[in-house]
């Protein structure tokens, strides 16, 4: 089971690069093969038609695009921005969204989400967006999801939530992940 793993911010201290940590060690417990990506390593330009017609897609497009086609399942923890998503997170995917040619992203692939929000509603109304964005472009999005609100206190040493209800939150988000992943209702 290879699963990747990013956040939709390169801040550093990002609470969002915190919970995608802790995602990474969830999933590696539960046997997982994963692959921790930071998307700041793959820097795009805004998306544009006018620059994709005159010079094609990017290469850093490309790669992130190669790397999550060969994944079963890939987990998000998304920011909330102005109760929407990232520009940084929207540009990555509308950019890998366009490639035409197989292997194809999107279509198929199994994604969990999750928010980390120094905020009570752990950054939950940004993934209603990301969930809508997802869908657009054919990826099959679990039902479970992680939210952790207060985040700037939310993680201990060990890097996981210190809430057992939010820890068990992001574990039952992870076990659902692989289970439809490996089950073939994703990609198959």
């Amino acid at each position: 089971m290879k699963i990747m793993i990013f956040a939709g911010s390169i801040r550093s201290g990002s609470f969002n690069g915190q919970l995608a940590h802790a995602a990474n060690s969830v999933l590696a417990e539960m046997g997982a093969e994963t692959t921790f990506v930071s998307l700041g390593d793959y820097p795009m330009p805004i998306y544009d038609d006018d620059l994709k017609a005159e010079k094609g897609i990017p290469d850093n497009v490309t790669k992130l695009a190669k790397l999550l086609a060969a994944q079963d399942g890939l987990f998000i923890a998304s920011p909330e921005y102005n109760a929407s998503i990232t520009p940084l997170l929207k540009n990555a995917i509308d950019w890998m969204s366009v490639i035409r040619t197989d292997p194809k992203p999107f279509p198929g692939l199994v994604v969990a989400l999750g928010s980390a929000s120094p905020g009570g509603l752990g950054g939950i109304r940004g993934l209603y967006h990301l969930r809508a964005v997802l869908m657009n472009v054919e990826a099959q999005i679990i039902t479970e999801q992680c939210a952790v609100s207060r985040a700037s206190g939310a993680f201990g040493d060990d890097g996981l939530p210190t809430d057992e209800r939010t820890l068990s939150m992001l574990r039952a988000t992870c076990r659902s992940l692989m289970e439809i992943a490996v089950s073939g209702r994703g990609r198959g």
